[in-house]
């Protein structure tokens, strides 16, 4: 099969060109036109590599009410994104051990739109699992610098980090960090504990950018003195980027990523009591917004996630407002491409910045480079077929994930999702629904 567009978005360039798929692979990427065989020309829409988006709480077993693999991976199909990588907490059990990832992949035979991978866990004690998650074909382990939420899920110290991070650089993992420290985090929680609820901006003034700054400075301490991989996940605090340049420059191994919704919203336009706009770290104001847009630019931040990571409606205290009680979480997983696209094309950045952000460097952080996050010979015949141009007003009840409430409702969103393909086989078209659940759990490179 031909796929034939006059933007395709390949080796980092947008051109027109004639697309082989032979089966479940790309065969090549030939000049416009020249392809013979069954050709599908789609004009001017453009063909860009599927979304690999690398942060997703799945919540799958044990918490399947929050979310699942058929509601998520459907979700993703229909909004560009053909792999997801699941992240080790939410679900029970976590996965912190081989055992623990063997049960959440019997969890979702039979359900996935989309290909999956899966990141292991770092916790107190577990460094034994280690060797185990990466046979089992994790390609890094995440942990939390404070306390997580969820019980099965504690908080590391830096004594932990210290005897788990030389076995990660032996194994060739890296190591994830929600990066926050505790002392800054229950200083300012005495602090607001007297303020309204309601008001965002008692939230705000609970999660202080030092508690980012401290947590990060540590790990690049760790990551010079052991000479190991991290990397910063929903990094929030443009504060930090200084930092992270530097230590960049100097060769440590950091790297860091952003989510949608830092680079969508901004605290000063979060309504009371809208508690679909909480998540750790928070959302900060305006300025702060824009810096991270130029830590983009700069190549200090090189990964763009959705850190999708819903809950129930009644944990989210919809009902009172309270900012403060509700689950921290936002829902915005089939949003990945066209709520990146709204905010990247009105800043200057192309079809070629978009797809390095947010496919072929969330692939390579995941381990999944070999196979997943470009249009080119050899790799998953996984792509999107859409409009940049065009525009959607967003309405939660119609988005697939499990449940609708999600801050991104009623915004208008540029660029629409025509058709999603994986492993050469359309998983969701816009005129037609889902295809038949053929999706595959996609093992890190070296499994």
């Amino acid at each position: 099969m031909i796929i034939r567009s006059k933007r395709v978005v390949s080796d980092g360039r947008v051109a027109p060109a004639d697309i082989v798929v032979a089966g479940e692979r790309f065969a090549a990427v030939l000049p416009y036109g020249t392809a013979e065989g069954d050709v599908l020309d789609v004009g001017q829409l453009a063909v860009s590599p599927g979304v690999v988006d690398s942060h997703v709480h799945i919540n799958e077993p044990g918490r399947t009410e929050w979310e699942g693999f058929a509601s998520a991976t459907q979700a993703a199909a229909a909004g560009g994104i053909t792999t997801v990588v699941d992240m080790p907490l939410n679900c029970i059990p976590a996965t912190v051990s081989r055992q623990a990832a063997e049960v959440k992949l019997a969890a979702l035979q039979g359900q996935l739109q989309v290909d999956a991978s899966f990141w292991g866990g770092v916790i107190p004690g577990n460094t034994g699992e280690l060797a185990g998650l990466r046979a089992f074909g994790c390609g890094g382990a995440k942990c939390f610098t404070c306390p997580s939420g969820v019980d099965e899920f504690p908080h590391v110290s830096r004594a932990d980090l210290d005897l788990a991070l030389p076995l990660m650089r032996d194994l060739g993992l890296v190591l994830l960090v929600h990066a926050e420290a505790p002392e800054p985090l229950e200083a300012a929680e005495r602090d607001v504990a007297n303020a309204d609820v309601r008001d965002y901006a008692t939230y705000l003034r609970s999660r202080p950018d030092q508690a980012e700054l401290d947590a990060i400075a540590m790990v690049i301490d760790l990551c010079r003195q052991h000479q190991a991989a991290a990397h910063i996940v929903h990094l929030s605090s443009a504060q930090a980027l200084p930092m992270l340049a530097k230590a960049q420059a100097e060769g440590v191994r950091i790297s860091a990523e952003t989510c949608l919704h830092y680079l969508t919203f901004c605290a000063e336009d979060v309504p009371p009591g809208a508690t679909c706009y909480k998540c750790a770290p928070p959302i900060r104001d305006r300025a702060n917004r824009e810096a991270l847009w130029q830590g983009l630019r700069d190549g200090v931040l090189t990964l763009v996630v959705s850190d999708h990571s819903p809950c129930t409606p009644q944990l989210k205290r919809t009902e009172v407002g309270d900012f403060m009680a509700a689950w921290g979480g936002i829902a915005g997983l089939q949003l990945g491409l066209s709520a990146l696209w709204t905010q990247a094309s009105a800043r200057g950045f192309g079809l070629a910045d978009l797809c390095r952000w947010n496919a072929e460097n969330t692939a390579r952080l995941a381990g999944l480079d070999a196979r997943k996050g470009r249009i080119a010979a050899g790799f998953d015949a996984d792509f999107v077929i859409w409009d940049p141009e065009a525009e959607a007003t967003i309405a939660g009840a119609d988005l697939h994930h499990k449940h609708k409430l999600t801050p991104y409702d009623g915004l208008a969103l540029r660029g629409v999702v025509h058709q999603t393909w994986v492993r050469g086989v359309c998983a969701w078209r816009r005129d037609g629904g889902f295809g038949l659940a053929r999706g595959a759990f996609v093992p890190a490179r070296g499994n």
